[in-house]
C-alpha cells in the first residue's frame, strides 16, 4: 500500500477572495459590537453560520469558503509571515 501525502495548491485569486471575505466579516461584527475574533473562532470550530452577524451579508459571505480551505489559508500566512 502506497502511503501519499496530497498536496493542496491555492492560487492567489483565491486567497485575495478568502482575505476580502474575512476583513468584510470582520467589520461587520465590529459594527455590531462583537468581539470578531471570538466569533470566528466560534464559527471556524463548529461551523455554526450563527457566529457570524447577517449584518451587510456577513453570514452569506462566510459561507462561501470551505472551512477547511479557510483553515489552511490562515495556517499558511501564519507560519510565512
Amino acid at each position: 500500500m502506497l502511503d501519499r501525502t496530497q498536496t493542496f495548491s491555492l492560487g492567489t485569486d483565491q486567497e485575495q477572495e478568502i482575505r476580502n471575505i474575512l476583513l468584510t466579516v470582520y467589520e461587520a461584527l465590529r459594527e455590531k459590537g462583537y468581539n470578531p475574533i471570538n466569533q470566528l473562532v466560534g464559527y471556524i470550530l463548529s461551523e455554526d453560520p450563527t457566529y457570524i452577524t447577517t449584518h451587510n451579508n456577513a453570514r452569506n459571505l462566510i459561507r462561501r469558503i470551505d472551512r477547511d480551505t479557510l483553515l489552511q489559508n490562515l495556517l499558511k500566512y501564519y507560519l510565512t509571515h
